[in-house]
């Protein structure tokens, strides 16, 4: 009997209620249980049940929420101010000693959108934002939304070309940014549209607005606080941010987050943690992502919470700003807790209220660790580890603490929420299709890509894709399961066991993450070779002994040995961004090529940094010097050992 039939005997035995005494029926669906699978199926019954019962309530909680949302074609906006209204001096933001109250965001976030409208932009209209962490920085981007614009969160470690891009590839029509990236900004405004505004913020202590560049602190002095006259200017549906993700074309691609998509995901996160609107959340993580900006942030925007600020992630101050702020949970991506992790033990590791870390990207073999260090006999911190990428739509959460875990899928009701582990190829990352033409489902322990199954106009289930259409066209298959159906591609191979829980394994594709970022091995790659008089090169992600992800190695082929290395160092660090730049090189006589002349990386990343694989000079960047050196055997075992720590 299949689950489809089963499901329709158990309505059936529903419907004969008033005939069957309740212990009859028990014991037919007791029958029925064991017919399908057995002592095994009733054995994962048994131990998922009461997960499944308790995600299926809480997700039941998350579509409530945002189909209520999307019956009142509430905004963003509209949902904020009706937190200003019900407590307007409550406290919003604190961020270096100053706590921005509900109306003061509010207010903030009204002259913004006055400045804009008057300054003749369009609902639907882009504006690119380059600032650092800060509660104005959520302010703007909330304005602007009240306007109905779209706001392009640029990570501000960008610069040149990649930072041009950005903006170009967004269609902005205007530029905010702060005094401190004005350099970075000015390098790149003149391969601007002559039509692109430029505001310039933040601009103290006599500093000059360079020329060209409206004074955005002047304007807001001059601008009115009261909320826009009239109708919203922006629906439900429409768009309301760009945030950025690496890929496999060598430049950034601008994710579109609509306020639906905002909504469903920060209310994801406070139902399936489950978070309260008392909370304070301590969130030191960059506000251009989505974990700090959208998942951080929102939980004050949507469920009037309070959130700590921070402009960089401190392992040393973490515990103590958390204790002096009064957090009760926290936000981590991987890296952070294996930062937290090495500074040397403190008081606070235990004397703080934080109750719940979520977050992505928990190493398994440092979760328990992690979780009994600062936890405390009347605390122990819950794990809420949670997978999904800024622009799809199969997200999930693992909220009942299986170490190592991301979420799951339930194995007795799979449909409830449409996501799977498809088989692909090892090299092409493409899915293997069977003779029917479909994907083939991955079985319990076999790695496949997660995928989520799309659904048009759904408010969870849609795929928004990116601002190149191009690119939002490789993220979706069709025929999948069946014929015309779509999916969303995650790029990353996750594996399930035999109770529904899905781990993390890889990404496919050219990105690796390194110190909690995406890097495209392309964009580096094309790098390289501008510094190495165009020599060939290929970028890979390779694992690092006690380092979160995979650090960046770069095979360049060079048999003169005529490359510079110190002039390699030199350059990338004036355009690549820290944790972009490879922490090893790699000098080899040839790079071998496919039969479409695409750089064979899959043998080099199968030897990794093993100096007893590897036949070629590697060299290591040295982090006091800010140059590279010979990587030898003794190094390699100094890594092991955590000697030296990346």
């Amino acid at each position: 009997m299949n689950r489809g039939a089963f499901y329709g005997v158990i309505a059936s035995l529903l419907w004969f209620r008033l005939h069957f005494p309740i212990w009859l029926i028990l014991l037919i669906l007791l029958v029925l249980y064991a017919i399908m699978g057995g002592y095994s199926y009733l054995n994962v019954v048994a131990r998922t049940v009461k997960r499944d019962v308790t995600g299926l309530s809480r997700y039941l909680q998350v579509l409530l929420r945002v189909r209520s949302y999307q019956k009142k074609n509430w905004t963003v906006p509209t949902v904020f101010e009706t937190h200003v209204k019900a407590h307007p001096n409550k406290v919003a933001f604190i961020f270096e000693g100053k706590e921005w109250t509900f109306k003061e965001i509010d207010d903030f976030s009204n002259r913004i959108a006055h400045i804009f409208e008057d300054a003749g932009f369009l609902p639907g209209d882009t504006v690119a934002l380059l600032l650092d962490n800060r509660p104005e920085y959520v302010a703007i981007w909330i304005g602007l939304a009240k306007a109905g614009l779209v706001t392009a969160l640029i990570n501000h470690n960008l610069r040149n070309k990649s930072l041009l891009h950005c903006i170009e590839i967004a269609d902005c029509k205007a530029v905010v940014y702060g005094a401190d990236f004005c350099e970075a900004f000015v390098s790149v405004r003149d391969e601007l549209a002559p039509s692109v505004k430029q505001y310039a913020f933040d601009f103290k202590n006599n500093v000059s607005v360079p020329v060209g560049s409206i004074n955005l602190d002047t304007a807001m002095e001059e601008a009115s606080p009261s909320r826009l006259s009239g109708p919203q200017r922006a629906n439900y549906g429409d768009k309301m941010l760009y945030i950025y993700t690496s890929g496999t074309t060598g430049l950034p691609k601008a994710a579109v987050i609509r306020h639906s998509r905002f909504t469903f995901f920060v209310s994801a996160t406070f139902f399936m943690s489950p978070m309260t609107c008392d909370d304070i959340v301590y969130d030191p993580l960059p506000l251009y992502h989505t974990a700090g900006g959208m998942v951080g942030a929102g939980q004050v925007l949507l469920f009037g919470c309070t959130a700590v600020l921070r402009t960089k992630f401190s392992a040393s101050a973490f515990w103590k700003e958390a204790i002096q702020h009064q957090c009760t949970v926290g936000q981590y991506i991987g890296e952070t807790c294996r930062y937290l992790l090495a500074a040397p033990p403190r008081p606070e590791d235990k004397n703080h209220k934080i109750r719940l870390m979520f977050g992505n990207g928990l190493r398994p073999q440092i979760w328990e660790e992690f979780v009994n260090r600062f936890s405390s006999p009347s605390n122990r911190v819950q794990i809420a580890e949670f997978y999904g990428a800024t622009e799809g739509n199969a997200n999930i959460i693992n909220f009942d603490g299986r170490v190592g875990a991301v979420g799951f899928v339930s194995m007795i009701a799979p449909s409830v929420y449409p996501v799977a582990l498809i088989k692909v190829d090892d090299v092409s990352g493409e899915p293997i299709r069977g003779e029917d033409g479909l994907c083939i489902r991955c079985k319990p322990f076999e790695p496949g890509m997660f995928v989520g199954m799309i659904l048009k106009n759904h408010p969870i289930r849609d795929f928004h894709g990116y601002a190149d259409p191009n690119a939002t066209k490789k993220k979706v298959a069709v025929d999948v399961f069946k014929r015309g159906d779509a999916a969303f591609l995650s790029g990353d191979i996750l594996e399930m066991d035999e109770l529904g829980y899905l781990f993390f394994k890889d990404r496919t594709g050219d990105t690796f993450r390194w110190r909690g970022e995406n890097v495209s091995t392309s964009e580096v790659e094309a790098v390289i070779s501008n510094v190495a008089a165009l020599k060939d090169c290929c970028v890979y992600g390779v694992e690092v002994p006690g380092a979160e992800g995979r650090a960046g190695m770069a095979a360049i082929l060079d048999p003169e040995r005529a490359l510079d290395m110190n002039v390699l160092a030199t350059e990338m660090s004036k355009v690549l961004p820290s944790y972009a730049r490879p922490l090893f090189i790699r000098i080899v006589n040839t790079i071998d090529l496919t039969g479409t002349y695409k750089m064979r990386k899959v043998d080099y990343q199968k030897e990794g940094i093993d100096v007893d694989k590897i036949k070629d000079q590697v060299f290591f960047f040295e982090a006091s010097s800010q140059s590279y050196v010979p990587f030898t055997s003794a190094l390699h075992e100094q890594l092991k050992s955590g000697k030296i720590r990346v």
